[in-house]
């Protein structure tokens, strides 16, 4: 195996202010950690994003907002919604982000690398057509996906979502097509972003391919593997991907400063042995993940290195306590799991 991690020191440049939890150490200490873990050495290789035209970005965004985004930012910055911060380097950092995306998967789509992991920023999956929100500004996994579609005429890409929080963006930018599956795994969406409950599985064509399996607060491991093995991997294995993007949140570890799931550090490489499997069974291996949450700065260094670790086959460990499971959390989990197999029965076999 030859993973790539795609990354610029450019991506430190985006700048949300003292104390934001989206902020330029959350790279640092990942690239720490590669280097730490002396990844280098073996089958991990450092590659460049792809410097992306402003008209590529119209992909998945509007021209007014791209133009809107363009136009704060040489201002000097601002903020644009809730907590999502501009600087004035932000729109060129945001689109080398995007550039990163479909720099990996143009990557792994020539052969050039087995798979890759896009250690970038800002994060994407919160940002719709015209809005940002959520810390995202330009929506890179979705960038990623549709330029599999539109410049290299695959017909079934896989946008699995593993962030603690729905990604409101990808869905909206998908829900009407069959050419994307997205699947998200993610905490009760209630007060954020709104968005994400069992009911919404697409409109028209894509009515079926769109997946939502919304866990209460504090459902830990066991309801998080369970959601895998009884929902997520069936529906892969019958949609049969031709290509697998993960967006890769580590928010919903348990010392996480934003999110509830309560998910130990054991369950992320577990997920991404489970996705390599499923890539290599139906898609030549070819995945993609990119990062998007993920707050707590010593965890991230450590998951994101295990991940790499696991997308390149060089065995990694990791260690840590496990939270104490909530058992009332586990029922409910396990009513909410059963509801989303009967919804999406009429559409898949499970």
């Amino acid at each position: 195996m030859r993973t790539a991690v795609v990354y610029s020191p450019k991506y430190l440049d985006h700048k949300t202010g003292v104390d934001h939890p989206e902020r330029p150490q959350r790279l640092t200490a990942i690239m720490r950690g590669i280097m730490g873990e002396k990844l280098l050495k073996d089958r991990v290789v450092i590659v460049e994003p792809k410097e992306l035209d402003p008209e590529e970005l119209l992909l998945v965004h509007t021209r007014e907002y791209v133009e809107k985004i363009k136009e704060i930012c040489d201002s000097g910055g601002g903020l644009i919604s809730d907590e999502t911060h501009l600087s004035r380097e932000s729109f060129e950092v945001a689109k080398l982000a995007a550039g990163g995306a479909i720099r990996a998967v143009e990557g792994v789509l020539l052969g050039e690398f087995n798979n890759a992991f896009v250690a970038a920023r800002p994060p994407g999956h919160h940002a719709g057509p015209n809005y940002a929100l959520g810390f995202c500004i330009f929506n890179n996994a979705a960038l990623a996906a549709k330029y599999l579609i539109k410049r290299a005429g695959l017909r079934r890409v896989l946008i699995l979502d593993v962030d603690a929080h729905h990604g409101n963006g990808t869905q909206e930018i998908f829900y009407d097509t069959d050419e994307v599956l997205y699947i998200s795994v993610h905490e009760d969406p209630t007060d954020f972003p709104g968005t994400g409950f069992i009911w919404e599985i697409g409109a028209n064509k894509g009515r079926g391919y769109t997946v939502n399996i919304p866990l209460p607060y504090w459902s830990g491991d066991p309801a998080f593997w369970k959601a895998f093995k009884t929902i997520i991997s069936p529906i892969i294995v019958q949609y049969r991907p031709q290509f697998m993007i993960i967006s890769a949140g580590f928010d919903g570890y348990y010392k996480d400063p934003v999110a509830d799931l309560s998910l130990s550090a054991y369950i992320y490489p577990k997920i991404f042995q489970e996705a390599i499997y499923l890539a290599n069974r139906l898609c030549d291996g070819r995945l993609v993940a990119i990062l998007e949450g993920g707050y707590n700065l010593w965890f991230l260094r450590r998951a994101v290195v295990s991940c790499i670790s696991r997308m390149s086959g060089i065995s990694v460990k990791i260690r840590d306590r496990r939270p104490q499971i909530n058992l009332r959390s586990q029922r409910e989990a396990n009513k909410i799991i059963e509801d989303v197999r009967r919804a999406q029965s009429r559409y898949w076999s499970l």
